[in-house]
Protein backbone atom coordinates (compact mmCIF):
# COMPACT_ATOMS: atom_id res chain seq x y z
CA UNK A 1 0.00 0.00 0.00
CA UNK A 2 1.34 3.48 -0.83
CA UNK A 3 2.11 6.05 1.61
CA UNK A 4 -0.41 9.32 1.58
CA UNK A 5 0.22 12.61 2.40
CA UNK A 6 -2.62 14.70 3.53
CA UNK A 7 -2.54 16.55 0.04
CA UNK A 8 -3.57 13.00 -1.74
CA UNK A 9 -6.97 12.59 -2.44
CA UNK A 10 -8.10 9.45 -0.19
CA UNK A 11 -10.48 7.52 -1.21
CA UNK A 12 -11.07 4.21 1.40
CA UNK A 13 -13.39 1.25 1.81
CA UNK A 14 -14.69 1.94 5.03
CA UNK A 15 -15.82 -1.56 6.02
CA UNK A 16 -13.54 -1.84 9.37
CA UNK A 17 -13.62 2.04 9.01
CA UNK A 18 -16.77 1.81 9.52
CA UNK A 19 -16.39 0.66 13.35
CA UNK A 20 -13.61 3.26 13.47
CA UNK A 21 -16.54 6.41 12.09
CA UNK A 22 -18.67 5.29 15.03
CA UNK A 23 -16.07 5.24 17.23
CA UNK A 24 -13.90 8.20 16.11
CA UNK A 25 -16.42 10.35 17.38
CA UNK A 26 -17.53 12.69 14.97
CA UNK A 27 -17.34 16.32 16.64
CA UNK A 28 -18.90 17.99 13.76
CA UNK A 29 -20.80 17.22 10.14
CA UNK A 30 -21.24 19.87 7.41
CA UNK A 31 -24.53 19.14 5.34
CA UNK A 32 -25.02 20.87 2.17
CA UNK A 33 -28.93 19.40 1.11
CA UNK A 34 -30.31 20.00 -2.13
CA UNK A 35 -34.18 20.77 -3.42
CA UNK A 36 -34.52 23.52 -0.55
CA UNK A 37 -36.85 26.32 -1.76
CA UNK A 38 -37.49 28.09 1.35
CA UNK A 39 -37.05 28.67 5.34
CA UNK A 40 -39.66 25.86 5.84
CA UNK A 41 -37.56 23.36 4.07
CA UNK A 42 -34.94 24.32 6.16
CA UNK A 43 -36.47 24.58 9.39
CA UNK A 44 -37.80 20.61 8.18
CA UNK A 45 -34.16 19.60 8.47
CA UNK A 46 -32.91 21.53 11.22
CA UNK A 47 -35.72 19.92 13.17
CA UNK A 48 -34.82 16.35 12.01
CA UNK A 49 -31.24 17.26 13.08
CA UNK A 50 -32.12 18.48 16.04
CA UNK A 51 -34.19 15.77 17.55
CA UNK A 52 -30.97 13.43 17.51
CA UNK A 53 -30.11 13.04 21.08
CA UNK A 54 -26.36 13.34 20.25
CA UNK A 55 -26.64 16.89 19.29
CA UNK A 56 -25.90 19.47 20.60
CA UNK A 57 -26.12 22.49 18.17
CA UNK A 58 -27.80 23.02 14.48
CA UNK A 59 -26.38 26.56 12.63
CA UNK A 60 -28.16 26.69 9.27
CA UNK A 61 -26.68 29.05 6.33
CA UNK A 62 -29.92 29.75 4.07
CA UNK A 63 -27.20 31.02 1.52
CA UNK A 64 -25.74 28.26 0.90
CA UNK A 65 -28.22 25.55 2.30
CA UNK A 66 -25.60 24.29 4.74
CA UNK A 67 -26.44 22.79 8.66
CA UNK A 68 -23.49 22.50 10.25
CA UNK A 69 -24.33 20.33 13.41
CA UNK A 70 -21.97 19.97 16.44
CA UNK A 71 -22.24 16.99 17.95
CA UNK A 72 -21.92 15.99 22.00
CA UNK A 73 -18.90 14.06 23.22
CA UNK A 74 -19.39 10.39 23.24
CA UNK A 75 -21.77 9.57 20.06
CA UNK A 76 -21.67 7.11 18.20
CA UNK A 77 -23.31 8.25 14.66
CA UNK A 78 -22.05 7.46 11.18
CA UNK A 79 -22.81 9.36 8.48
CA UNK A 80 -26.24 7.16 7.39
CA UNK A 81 -27.73 9.04 10.56
CA UNK A 82 -27.54 12.35 8.81
CA UNK A 83 -28.45 10.68 5.46
CA UNK A 84 -31.65 9.09 7.13
CA UNK A 85 -32.54 12.50 8.38
CA UNK A 86 -32.03 14.82 5.70
CA UNK A 87 -34.55 12.40 3.57
CA UNK A 88 -36.82 11.99 6.47
CA UNK A 89 -37.08 15.75 6.00
CA UNK A 90 -37.36 15.43 2.53
CA UNK A 91 -34.88 16.54 0.88
CA UNK A 92 -31.27 15.54 -0.48
CA UNK A 93 -27.52 15.20 0.94
CA UNK A 94 -25.46 17.35 -1.78
CA UNK A 95 -22.72 17.18 0.33
CA UNK A 96 -21.39 15.63 3.31
CA UNK A 97 -18.06 17.07 5.17
CA UNK A 98 -17.14 15.01 8.98
CA UNK A 99 -14.89 16.72 11.62
CA UNK A 100 -13.42 13.77 13.18
CA UNK A 101 -10.69 12.63 15.58
CA UNK A 102 -7.57 12.03 13.70
CA UNK A 103 -5.56 9.64 15.66
CA UNK A 104 -9.02 7.11 15.51
CA UNK A 105 -9.29 7.46 11.80
CA UNK A 106 -5.34 6.90 11.36
CA UNK A 107 -5.57 3.36 12.76
CA UNK A 108 -7.37 1.74 10.21
CA UNK A 109 -5.62 -0.35 7.58
CA UNK A 110 -6.79 1.60 4.63
CA UNK A 111 -5.35 5.16 5.96
CA UNK A 112 -1.34 5.50 6.00
CA UNK A 113 0.07 8.83 6.55
CA UNK A 114 3.95 9.41 6.78
CA UNK A 115 5.14 9.90 10.11
CA UNK A 116 6.59 13.40 9.08
CA UNK A 117 3.26 14.49 8.23
CA UNK A 118 1.94 16.93 10.54
CA UNK A 119 -1.43 15.60 11.45
CA UNK A 120 -3.87 17.87 12.90
CA UNK A 121 -5.63 16.10 16.14
CA UNK A 122 -9.07 16.77 14.18
CA UNK A 123 -9.22 15.80 10.11
CA UNK A 124 -11.60 16.55 7.98
CA UNK A 125 -13.79 13.89 5.36
CA UNK A 126 -16.14 14.26 2.99
CA UNK A 127 -18.26 11.01 2.10
CA UNK A 128 -18.52 10.22 -1.89
CA UNK A 129 -20.74 7.45 -2.29
CA UNK A 130 -24.10 7.99 -3.56
CA UNK A 131 -26.51 9.83 -1.62
CA UNK A 132 -23.92 11.92 0.11
CA UNK A 133 -23.31 13.52 -3.48
CA UNK A 134 -24.97 15.26 -5.82
CA UNK A 135 -25.35 12.79 -8.81
CA UNK A 136 -23.32 14.51 -11.57
CA UNK A 137 -20.75 14.15 -8.99
CA UNK A 138 -21.55 10.43 -8.16
CA UNK A 139 -21.41 9.51 -11.68
CA UNK A 140 -18.04 11.18 -11.99
CA UNK A 141 -16.35 9.46 -9.23
CA UNK A 142 -18.27 6.36 -10.13
CA UNK A 143 -15.95 6.59 -13.24
CA UNK A 144 -13.26 6.89 -11.43
CA UNK A 145 -13.33 4.48 -9.35
CA UNK A 146 -14.72 1.48 -11.79
CA UNK A 147 -12.08 -0.50 -10.50
CA UNK A 148 -13.40 -0.25 -7.02
CA UNK A 149 -16.50 -3.43 -6.77
CA UNK A 150 -17.10 -1.61 -3.37
CA UNK A 151 -17.53 1.47 -4.71
CA UNK A 152 -19.91 0.40 -7.77
CA UNK A 153 -22.23 -1.75 -5.23
CA UNK A 154 -22.95 1.02 -3.18
CA UNK A 155 -23.50 -0.91 -0.15
CA UNK A 156 -24.85 0.85 2.91
CA UNK A 157 -22.48 -0.19 5.47
CA UNK A 158 -19.60 1.02 3.31
CA UNK A 159 -18.31 4.57 3.34
CA UNK A 160 -15.53 6.11 0.75
CA UNK A 161 -13.78 9.00 2.34
CA UNK A 162 -11.46 11.80 0.84
CA UNK A 163 -9.63 13.42 3.60
CA UNK A 164 -9.92 17.25 2.87
CA UNK A 165 -7.51 18.86 5.44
Amino acid sequence: MKYLNKTHILVAVLTILFTTIGNAQISKAEIRATGLTCSMCSNAINKQLKSLAEVANVETDLNTNTFTVTLKEGNSLTPFVFKERVEKAGFFIGSLILTMDAATVAKSPYIMVKESTNIPAEVKIQVLDKGYVVDKEFKKLAKTYKNSPTYASNNEADFHIKVIN
